[in-house]
């Protein structure tokens, strides 16, 4: 799927409750790659999908921030989401996307191979993560679920940041 250097994510359906599920039992998703798995996010968390450019990196941070950008006068940290999920560091291209995504009031980019879709996923489609996914990755996952012959992996943004990120210093006005 092909898409332009910016989307937003703005016209969602209003009819969604806290959990992005939409009145019938659907959740909508936006399923993307990191490597040759597949990966979805709640829709509501999505505020726009950008074009990878470089980042202004920021000393003492995790392995997983790869810096910060100025998007329209607000600083946005930048996450490696494969490093994050316990995978090597992204070498990014121009084929590369930062999904990025709201998280209570602030804005995360998340950089991620490809964009692939968005899907409307019935909660009968919803399966638990196995408990035998005890590794550090599959914390961060709410759900699996399988969709025309492929798994993806749901992740819980919340889990995704509330695990020992640190707070960015507040820009200097």
């Amino acid at each position: 799927m092909s898409m332009p250097a910016t989307v937003s994510a703005s016209s969602v359906p209003a009819t969604t409750d806290k959990a992005g599920a939409i009145a019938g039992g659907s959740q909508e998703v936006l399923t993307f790659t990191i490597g040759d798995q597949n990966y979805g996010l709640d829709l509501l968390s999505v505020r726009e999908i950008r074009a990878w450019t470089d980042v202004t990196p920021l000393p003492n941070t995790p392995p997983f921030v790869r810096g910060v950008i100025n998007l329209r006068g607000a600083v946005v940290p930048i996450f490696d989401l494969r490093v994050r999920l316990g995978g090597g560091v992204t070498q990014p291209t121009s084929a590369n996307v930062v999904i990025v995504v709201e998280i209570g009031s602030e804005s995360v980019g998340l950089l991620v191979d490809t964009v692939s879709d968005i899907l409307a996923l019935d909660a009968s489609a919803l399966q638990p993560v196995p408990a035998t996914a005890a590794d550090e990755e599959h914390t961060f996952l709410s759900a699996l679920a399988t969709h025309e012959e492929r798994m993806v992996a749901l992740i819980d943004v919340n889990r995704l940041f509330n695990r020992g990120v640190p707070a960015l210093p507040a820009a200097a006005a």
